[in-house]
Order: structure tokens, then sequence, then C-alpha cells
């Protein structure tokens, strides 16, 4: 006869280790949906990634078929920096939804090193370098976290959904720059494909609401092929395959004056991937500790370095993508992986990036007004929980979305200020950012005064 085992409990009563959840970041969904939730992200940002390569070429005056190529290779790169941030190796990438695209931030000072005389090959050369610093200081702006409490990070995010609204704004209206710029029938497309998106995640199954977005731009081009609103030409026109080579417009120069202003941009473009890796945190339930945010930033600058090895420009997180994480409650890395690849294969495909680029800006406009309005709206949500009352933090608040939105009110505020001032204060993300950061330090970080803290002068006095 066996004899019982030493802890007297037969083998079989062992109870199974009970398996550990999987955080909804981590989540990989069925492939059917990774490919509709990624091709939403990718519509979401494909006017804005490709705007910078637009503007850039535009300004240095280059021919048809380089324009084509910064594009493609803009697109590329953009997936490579999307995979690297969400997937990760060591300590590169957050590995949250991020999707990463060129930073408008270095728009004036890239077309100012252009038209200067150093062209492509002393923009790429600063962009090295700017990539370069990224990523060794990094883990010096992962310490500074602390410095990002909910007062803080609900007023950027609150900025970056408020910022963002203008953009949808012009697209709306037609594009900026277009012939019928502000055209009713602009406006009414954009409109149309806004309660196409609010009436799917009203009425349809949460299956559907998540691709709320998708179907409100595909619903918007089918409706705008018929009247005209937009053509397909292009993609006839397009090649099958390209693929961009290092280097392509020659070695990289580096001139000292290029270098310093494309640092000043590397500061902002920092300030503003920390504000958008912690809201991402915060919509998705993971919050971002400094070693995250660290290997967040790393991620930009390496992205930024491969920028100007294959012939394109900084890399940064996009906030508009942000806005369609809250706005569709769809978690996980892996669907914004998923964006990265379709972003992989529209650069070596110029085709498809074609049939994506023929998606009017009206219908990205109307799409775009809910998912920034999302934005601002989760800083309001993240705001509710702080104490405003009988301290100074309403003023924290008050004070930072007013500088955040003044270059946007008044974009030609700062145009008598030094380029490097221009660039920090243009950005009303970086402005609002930095100014919370100063204000907080300053109402609670620095030793009070005497006495009991003061109502706040924002809520109105009471008789004496």
């Amino acid at each position: 006869m066996s004899s019982p085992p030493r802890s007297g409990v037969p083998v079989s009563a062992t109870p199974a280790p009970a398996p550990s959840p999987v955080h909804p970041v981590d989540e990989v969904p069925p492939l059917r949906e990774l490919a509709a939730y990624g091709l939403q992200h990718v519509l979401a940002m494909y006017a804005g990634a490709v705007a910078v390569p637009l503007i850039v070429g535009g300004a240095l005056r280059l021919s048809p078929a380089d324009l084509a190529y910064l594009i493609t290779a803009d697109l590329l790169v953009c997936g490579v920096a999307t995979l690297i941030q969400c997937v990760g190796f060591w300590r590169f990438g957050v590995r949250l939804p991020i999707m990463q695209g060129c930073t408008f931030a270095a728009v004036s000072p890239m077309v100012l090193i252009g038209t200067t005389g150093g062209g492509l090959p002393a923009i790429y050369g600063s962009v090295i370098v700017a990539g370069l610093a990224i990523t060794l200081l990094a883990p010096v702006f992962g310490r500074l976290l602390r410095f990002f409490p909910p007062l803080v990070t609900g007023t950027v995010i609150l900025i970056i959904g408020v910022s963002l609204l203008p953009v949808a704004g012009n697209w709306a209206a037609g594009g900026a720059g277009a012939k019928d710029f502000g055209q009713p029938r602009n406006l009414a497309l954009a409109a149309f494909v806004l309660a196409v998106v609010v009436g799917v995640q009203r009425f349809a199954p949460a299956a559907l609401a998540r691709i709320a977005v998708l179907i409100g731009i595909a619903v918007g081009l089918a409706v705008a092929v018929p009247f005209g609103f937009t053509d397909f030409g292009g993609v006839g026109d397009a090649d099958w395959l390209g693929v961009s080579t290092p280097f392509h417009f020659g070695t990289p120069a580096f001139r000292a004056s290029a270098v310093v202003s494309m640092l000043v941009v590397a500061l902002v473009t920092m300030t503003e991937t920390t504000g958008d890796l912690i809201a991402v945190g915060e919509l998705t339930g993971r919050r971002v500790e400094p070693r995250a945010l660290s290997d967040g930033l790393r991620a930009d600058g390496l992205s930024t370095v491969l920028g100007g090895v294959f012939n394109t420009f900084p890399y940064t997180a996009y906030a508009q993508n942000v806005g369609l994480v809250g706005l569709t409650r769809v978690r996980s890395r892996w669907v914004v992986a998923a964006a990265g690849g379709i972003l992989v294969l529209l650069g070596l495909l110029p085709k498809l990036g074609a049939v994506v680029a023929a998606v009017p800006a009206p219908v990205l406009g109307g799409a775009g007004l809910v998912m920034f309005g999302t934005v601002a709206a989760s800083g309001l949500r993240t705001l509710a929980a702080v104490d405003l009352t009988g301290n100074h933090n309403l003023t924290v608040v008050a004070v930072s979305v007013a500088v955040g939105v003044l270059p946007m009110g008044v974009p030609t505020v700062y145009a008598k200020f030094p380029d490097w001032f221009q660039t920090v204060m243009n950005s009303g993300i970086s402005a609002g950012c930095l100014t919370a950061i100063a204000l907080n330090l300053l109402f609670n970080h620095l030793p009070a005064k005497a006495g009991p803290a003061p109502e706040n002068a924002l809520a109105g006095a009471g008789p004496v």
C-alpha cells in the first residue's frame, strides 16, 4: 500500500496556480481586428505624417520625384519607429500604444537650414546629432517624472487636445492652402463624417463602435468620390515598389548653427513626447514610470537617428492617436504595432500610399474633431481628481492653458523673438507643459509662506 504525500494532502487536491491576467495593453486581438484597428490609426495620422515632408520639400523646391521619395521614406521610418516604440527591444520603446511621426516643431528650423545654403545634407546632419542627444538625455528626463503629478499631466493632456483642434478645423474646411478652403460643402462633408462616427458609437454593437472612426472615414470617402472631392488618378501614376536607401540625397553635413537649432527642437520634442506618453499611460491604465519614460524617449532618439540616415526627419509620439486610444478604448499596443506594419508596407509600396493619400481632408477633419476633443476631455477627467480649492492649483491650470493656447489664437505673437524662442513657444504643447511644470514647482514644491493657505484668487473673494 502506497503512503500518502508528506504534506498529508493528496496530489490531486493541490490547487493549480491561477493564471496571471494579461493587461489590456499586452492583449493580442484576433488578426481581423488587428488589421481594422491598425488601419484606423494609420488614417488618423496619415495627413500629419506626410505634411512635414510636403512642407519641407516644397520649401526646398524639390522635384516631384524627390518629393515622392521623401514621403515614402517618411512612411517607412514612421512604421519602423512605431514598431520600436510599441514592441520595444532592450531599453528602447515604452511598450504602449504610441504612434510615431515627424514632429512639426522641426519644420521651421529645417526650412531655414535647407534654404540658407545647407540643403538636405545639412538638415540630415543636424537631425542625426539631435537623435543622438535625445538618446543620451533620455535617462535625465526619466528622473523628472516626479514633477508630473496629476495637476500637471491633466493640464498637459488638456492642452494637447485643445492644440490639435485647429488641425482638425483646417482639415474640415478643406485643408490649409486649398483653393476651396472654407466652402460649405467641405464643412458639410466633415459634419456628416462626425455624425457617422457619433452615430456608430451610440447605436452600433460594441465591436463596431471600436472602429467608429474607420467606419466614418470609409463612409465619408464613399460619399466624397461621387461628389468630386477626390480622385484616384495618382494611384495609377505611383510605382508598385520603392525602397529608401541611406543618404540618398548626399552625405550629411554638420553645420554648427544647424545642429544648435535642432538641439533646441530635440528638447521641445522630448517635452511633448513626455506629455503624450503620460497621457497614454493614463488612458490605458498603465502608468508611465521613470524607467518606461526613459525607454520611450530613447526610442524617439533612435527613430530620429534613423530618420537622418534614411532621408527623413525627427520623430515623436503623435498626439492625434492618443485621442483615438481614448475614443475607441482599444488599449492593445499590438494594434498600434499593426499600424506600424501597415506604414512599412505603405513606405515600400507607393501605390498603396497613394490610395490612402486620396482620402480628402474634410473626411479626416470630421473624424479629427471627435478624436482631438476626446484628448481634451481626458485631460479634464484627470483634473477632476485634483483638489482645486483652498490652494493655487487653479492658477496653475489657468495660466498654463492660456500660455498653451496663445500661439494658436495669435500665431504671430512671438514673431519678433529669436528663432530658438519661437521654436519652443510656438508649440502650444511645449509652452503649456513647461509653464505647468514651472508653476507647479513654484506653488507646490517651494517652501510655503507662514500662515494658512490662501483661498484661490480666481475663485472670487468673499466679504471681509
